[in-house]
């Protein structure tokens, strides 16, 4: 929704209906006290808040996606290792 300044095309890109999106946005803003997008006609902006909000969240994935890759290195070494220590038995 950021990137594309309208509800309908980030719905499309989203793959959801419209009034879909505009509910979940609205819920989130409920949930997180604060308006996060101005609503000019067909346009929508990122408020102060939903700047910070943006941020804080593309923050968020990028740790989730990198913990994500940090464990899919490990696993392979924790399988071998998990092998080797019933093979002591």
């Amino acid at each position: 929704m950021a990137e594309t300044g309208n509800f309908t095309r980030a719905s499309e890109r989203s793959h959801v209906t419209q009034p879909s999106l505009s509910q979940q946005i609205l819920n989130l803003e409920r949930e997180v006290g604060h308006k996060l997008f101005h609503r000019l006609g067909r346009k929508a902006v990122l408020t102060e808040a939903g700047t910070a909000f943006l941020e804080r969240a593309r923050r968020i994935l990028f740790e989730v996606e990198d913990a994500t890759k940090e464990l899919r290195a490990i696993i392979p070494r924790l399988d071998a290792e998990s092998r080797l220590g019933r093979c002591k038995l």
